[in-house]
């Protein structure tokens, strides 16, 4: 079942990125105009290496602009490794208060001991990405999100975000951390083995695409599982949205606009209300 799930994350993952970031909207940026919305941020974001039981984590991290403490929202990339995408978010999340940090979960898997940067195809990343081993995923996960509650400038609560297979991921991580106050999930299916799902303090946020059925078929079955052990999972679907629509905002004929555009205010209305 997981590596189906992963296989189907894989295909979906690869809808075309589209153009459409609008002028003034606090959006994250499409993956077409990533580089360009980093190349021209204002606020300080700065590569660290976390240490996680002796393994080094290159992770971005990104500093809002605010003169009281801050909490911290972990960005979990896609199936594509720590693009400039994911960066992208990073520092629209801190544009909104939070000091946002990205590990590249892909650090020593690359050519010479490197991460993402180093593979030559998205393939490659997709293919190494699907065969992270999750107890491996978790640690590294947990590993980063102590070094940023201990910054000085952090009031000590933390949320993760993922898209994706980093969807999945920031699921499966909420259930396994109970210091997380709150998890976001874009287009990601939650962990369905048995006794999986266990009760957690977080509440869940989910956000899907209509036209996204491979993964919207396991909302239902996430619902009841959820309830059933006392949960809070909230979701939206976007009609006519598909898989991946906050990086591919330019597709499904504008639906995925209209998409981000929904999911992306809600989502920060979520992380203040719990952060």
């Amino acid at each position: 079942m997981a590596r189906l799930l992963l296989a189907l994350l894989a295909l979906a993952c690869t809808a075309p990125a589209g153009a459409a970031d609008v002028p003034g909207a606090r959006l994250p940026p499409s993956e077409e105009t990533a580089k360009e919305r980093l190349d021209a941020s204002p606020r300080h974001g700065e590569w660290v290496s976390v240490d996680a039981g002796g393994t080094p984590v290159r992770t971005w991290v990104v500093h809002p602009e605010r003169r009281d403490k801050a909490p911290v929202v972990v960005v979990i990339h896609e199936i594509f490794g720590l693009t400039d995408w994911i960066r992208g978010v990073a520092d629209q999340l801190a544009a909104e208060g939070f000091i946002a940090v990205a590990p590249d979960l892909l650090s020593g898997k690359g050519r010479g001991g490197g991460g993402t940067e180093t593979f030559t195809s998205r393939d490659d990343a997709v293919k190494a990405v699907s065969a992270l081993p999750r107890d491996e995923v978790r640690a590294r996960l947990d590993a980063v999100r102590k070094y940023a509650i201990a910054l000085p400038s952090t009031n000590g609560r933390s949320a993760d975000i993922g898209f994706c297979w980093g969807g999945a991921t920031s699921f499966a991580w909420a259930m396994k951390q109970p210091d997380l106050d709150a998890a976001v999930v874009y287009y990601g299916p939650a962990p369905l083995e048995p006794g999986a799902i266990v009760k957690i303090k977080a509440p869940v946020l989910g956000f899907y695409g209509g036209d996204d059925e491979r993964v919207n078929a396991t909302i239902q079955p996430t619902r009841r599982a959820m309830t059933d052990v006392g949960n809070r999972y909230d979701t939206h679907v976007f009609d006519g949205a598909g898989h991946g629509f906050l990086r591919a905002q330019g597709g499904q004929n504008g639906a995925n606009l209209r998409a981000a555009q929904q999911a992306w205010p809600l989502t920060i209305a979520f992380l203040q209300k719990h952060l």
